[in-house]
């Protein structure tokens, strides 16, 4: 998977659950929004903010086409990557090679703030999937 870039792990909040009339097959599972130590944009710093996508049932899915975003309108496509069943990808955000269980989405700055933000999914069609959200919208970047 190559994303075309545009642009502490957590639980999701009550809030971010409650708007969910049926739980996906494939949803977001844990997102690493602050990169631990030092943010110098080193691709070290960049490779652990990460959000990571989890299917949740037996069957493959073909992530083809399928968005991961940021309130800032930073996207990042999944290109040709199928998504095994009862697994969990981690996508991060700076450089690297994929793997069968980690992708990159090859930027060389953050995607996401530290203080808020939201990460949504969407299928192939732009269909709402599933999100994430943490803090208090106040703006600012990392």
């Amino acid at each position: 998977m190559s994303c075309a870039a545009i642009s502490a792990a957590i639980a999701v909040p009550a809030s971010a659950a409650d708007h969910r009339a049926s739980r996906s097959a494939v949803e977001i599972s844990r997102v690493q929004y602050d990169s631990r130590g030092r943010e110098d944009r080193s691709n070290r710093s960049l490779n652990a903010e990460w959000v990571e996508v989890t299917n949740t049932t037996r069957r493959a899915v073909n992530l083809d086409g399928w968005t991961l975003s940021d309130r800032d309108g930073h996207t990042c496509t999944f290109r040709h990557y199928r998504l095994d069943g009862r697994s969990t990808v981690r996508v991060h955000t700076g450089i690297g090679r994929d793997a069968r269980h980690d992708v990159y989405w090859d930027r060389r700055q953050y995607v996401w703030n530290n203080d808020s933000d939201t990460a949504p999914l969407r299928n192939d069609h732009g269909r709402f999937i599933d999100d994430v959200s943490w803090g208090r919208p106040r703006g600012g970047r990392h």
